[in-house]
């Protein structure tokens, strides 16, 4: 058996086009859908990131704006930028990139950000809102795996699905979205012991903790769904996953490619949670 791939760049271009279609139906209408990045401090990481959300936004018709503070900034400076960006009715989105430099506290700055305008979906209240099935702003990047199953067809109703990751950023929202699909749920973290009995149970394994070869071809059942959400460098330095792929790929059904996977379809959630953001406002109107 070799795996399917899940390609997260052309199910990314596809969400993007969509995107395209209703931002032009939203500026017929006299509103520009308006997203403000922050970038503090000179991460390199950070700033391909930042290019990259700027490039997708510029392409769908979205306006971005990408502000870049130097890592003396303070954090007062930060959260009354911020604030002017609440207040402001021409703009719909709001991202800060993580990581700040260390004397920010994220969770704080996070905070700040108005629900309304919370596009990455890490606002409390955005997390409380998913917690209890209301609408409202979800992660960017459990959003795109959930996309990726819908779009091969993948019927969750009663499947074990197994996350090996418990952030807030992926790891509980991932688990709660395939809930809300009536998976059965399994969350595995450091202190999980027997991590591969449960793995080898699952029928769709989410693998999300930033370290190489966290899931192995013996830890997966034949024909299961492998979602990698891993952004790591292998020994040659280049980009590989949380999966050992060449391996798993030999045994699952479904799986995503690193990179060409997750990563293109985090992006794409940005833009899809900007242009709710600006719906909103039009319904509103």
């Amino acid at each position: 058996m070799t795996a399917q791939l899940i390609d997260g760049n052309a199910l990314a271009k596809k969400i993007r086009a969509e995107v395209a279609g209703r931002t032009q139906a939203l500026r017929a209408r006299g509103i520009v859908p308006a997203l403000s990045i922050i970038l503090v401090g000179e991460d390199p990481a950070s700033q391909v990131y930042t290019r990259h959300k700027v490039n997708d936004s510029t392409e769908t018709g979205l306006q971005a704006t990408l502000e870049r503070y130097p890592d003396s900034m303070t954090e007062a400076e930060l959260l009354a930028r911020i604030d002017t960006l609440n207040e402001d009715p021409a703009v719909h989105g709001i991202l800060v990139q993580l990581p700040l430099p260390r004397h920010m506290n994220a969770h704080k700055v996070i905070e700040t950000i108005s629900p309304s305008k919370d596009v990455d979906g890490f606002h409390v209240a955005s997390a409380g809102a998913l917690m209890v099935g209301q609408p409202g702003f979800w992660p960017c990047t459990p959003y795109g795996c959930m996309k990726m199953l819908e779009d091969i067809g993948y019927d969750l109703k009663g499947r074990h699905a197994v996350v090996i990751g418990r952030s807030n950023i992926v790891g509980k929202p991932m688990a709660l979205m395939l809930l809300q699909k009536n998976a059965t749920v399994t969350i595995c973290h450091s202190a999980t012991q027997d991590l591969k009995s449960l793995t080898l149970q699952a029928d769709v394994i989410v693998a999300a903790v930033g370290k190489r070869n966290v899931l192995t071809a013996d830890m997966v059942k034949p024909g299961a769904v492998v979602i990698d959400v891993g952004m790591n460098r292998n020994d040659e330095g280049k980009l590989c996953g949380d999966v050992d792929f060449d391996a798993v790929k030999n045994v699952a059904g479904w799986i995503t490619p690193v990179p060409g996977g997750v990563g293109p379809m985090t992006r794409a959630m940005l833009l899809v949670n900007t242009l709710h953001a600006a719906e909103a406002l039009s319904v509103e109107r």
